[in-house]
């Protein structure tokens, strides 16, 4: 499962348990972003990668990756795909899991085609997202459409409480609120998609 995770939420968790279950995955693996090249981020690499730890290290079947916060330049999913392919030595089915509207711009994305011979992509759903716009083009991976259950939170709004010092309890892991507070995150005017 790839993103920003600027910060991990409880939404993240939800997706992932969901995927997992729907189909019927071994595991999901949370890989923060390092350097994202579509989305300015916020918080630095490492600390949303410790953020994701914590928000993560309950359940037993889910895990976090440095692959793409140690690697240096842009961050393309197809070339994390292809370290996680090469990792497990091509023994494993890999499934991308991203949110209906990260998947609707898909057509968007650098090395698309080469994703698509790596791994086949979970979309799931979002608030005011229909699932029945997503239209695979040539050379896209196969699609596995998943429904959620309504969680409608944001990182974006998470960092706006945050600036406007309003509780973010239960929207993040308890970990996760306390990791922003004692680390000072999202305090400045800055902001990014969530």
């Amino acid at each position: 499962m790839g993103g920003t995770f600027d910060p991990p939420h409880q939404g993240h968790l939800v997706a992932a348990s969901e995927v997992l279950h729907h189909l019927d995955l071994e595991k999901v693996m949370f890989v923060p972003a390092g350097d994202p090249w579509q989305k300015e981020t916020v918080a630095p690499a490492e600390d949303r990668y410790l953020m994701t730890v914590l928000a993560t290290g309950s359940h037993p079947r889910f895990e976090v990756s440095r692959v793409e916060i140690d690697r240096s330049g842009p961050t393309y999913t197809a070339d994390t795909m292809e370290t996680l392919d090469g990792f497990y030595n091509g023994e494993v089915d890999l499934v991308f899991i991203a949110g209906a509207d990260t998947v609707l711009g898909m057509g968007t994305w650098e090395k698309l085609d080469r994703l698509s011979q790596l791994a086949e992509v979970a979309a799931v759903s979002r608030s005011g997202i229909n699932l029945a716009d997503i239209d695979p083009g040539p050379g896209w991976p196969r699609i596995h459409v998943v429904e959620m259950p309504e969680v409608a939170i944001s990182s974006t709004e998470i960092r706006d409480r945050v600036r406007k010092s309003l509780p973010i309890d239960y929207l993040v892991a308890s970990d996760v609120a306390a990791y922003i507070v004692e680390h000072g995150l999202y305090q400045g005017d800055r902001d990014a998609d969530g």
